[in-house]
């Protein structure tokens, strides 16, 4: 027997089992989101009844919806989410598809130091910055401001290191071929080097909306007043260490809140793997 029927054979059991690895990682990440829900639509009592079950007996979820739209100003909230979340994903294309060209295209000195650094970069947690990036920012002036939740993510080592890898698979030739028709480096990342590293961008953008609407660590230093707090601090609100939480109505915020990543994720998939996955120019 060729080992191209062996192969052949083999591969229905294989396949199999990656779709069963598969579905077995679904579940296992889809399970808080499907508790979640749950817990939104059941009232107080069900909510910690020994007894699983994920359709309450009593179905209270207009009442938590309810509670979490008017309880905290929680469309004030991701309206500031929406706000901060533009900013910095604008803020950081405008810096990172630059160096990135520069890193990928230029040639100077220090250039594999920089971007040893830009690698090294990726490595630190954020929260290993917070205390300098709170000294910085009291001394600017800029804390308790949509700034404040801004500028610790202008330059972002990810989109550098992400750019970068797209446009070295942009061939020199169109770079030259740019300078030769007169276009400045500038002209060149933003009129040739940007909508050719369509995908990528869009795959960064996703990346970073998700991280910085999902941020909760660096906005409870950085903001006081709850007319700045983003969706993560401001469902805060529904937390009380001395009565007891309120689990119905704090889960029906938390939906709420993840609900329009969902819906932009499930929208811009395909973009999402072509940015990671297809670099080449064909």
């Amino acid at each position: 027997m060729s080992a191209t029927a062996s192969t052949n054979r083999l591969s229905p059991p294989g396949a199999i089992l990656r779709h069963a690895v598969l579905l077995v990682t679904a579940a296992l990440i889809l399970v808080p989101f499907v508790w979640m829900v749950s817990l939104s639509i059941k009232p107080p009592g069900e909510i910690f009844r020994a007894s699983f079950s994920l359709w309450p007996t009593q179905f209270y979820g207009v009442e938590n919806y309810t509670r979490a739209l008017t309880e905290a100003p929680l469309p004030r909230y991701m309206g500031n989410g929406l706000i901060i979340c533009a900013l910095i994903l604008v803020l950081q294309i405008l810096v990172c598809a630059p160096c990135a060209y520069a890193l990928a295209k230029l040639r100077f000195p220090g250039r594999d130091l920089l971007f040893g650094m830009v690698l090294i970069g990726l490595l630190l947690p954020q929260q290993v910055l917070s205390l300098p990036l709170f000294i910085l920012g009291y001394q600017l002036g800029i804390l308790n401001t949509y700034a404040a939740l801004a500028f610790p993510y202008v330059v972002s080592p990810f989109g550098i290191f992400l750019f970068r890898q797209f446009f070295k698979t942009i061939p020199d030739d169109v770079v030259h071929a740019a300078r030769l028709d007169g276009l400045s480096e500038v002209a060149i990342v933003w009129r040739i080097m940007v909508p050719m590293a369509l995908p990528a961008v869009l795959a960064f953008s996703i990346f970073s909306v998700v991280g910085h609407w999902n941020d909760l660590f660096w906005p409870l230093i950085a903001v006081r007043d709850q007319s700045l707090m983003p969706p993560p601090l401001g469902i805060m609100a529904f937390k009380n260490e001395e009565v007891g939480s309120d689990y119905g109505p704090l889960m029906a915020a938390s939906t709420v809140v993840v609900l329009p990543l969902v819906i932009a994720f499930l929208a811009a998939q395909k973009w999402f793997v072509d940015g990671l996955t297809n670099g080449a120019v064909k």
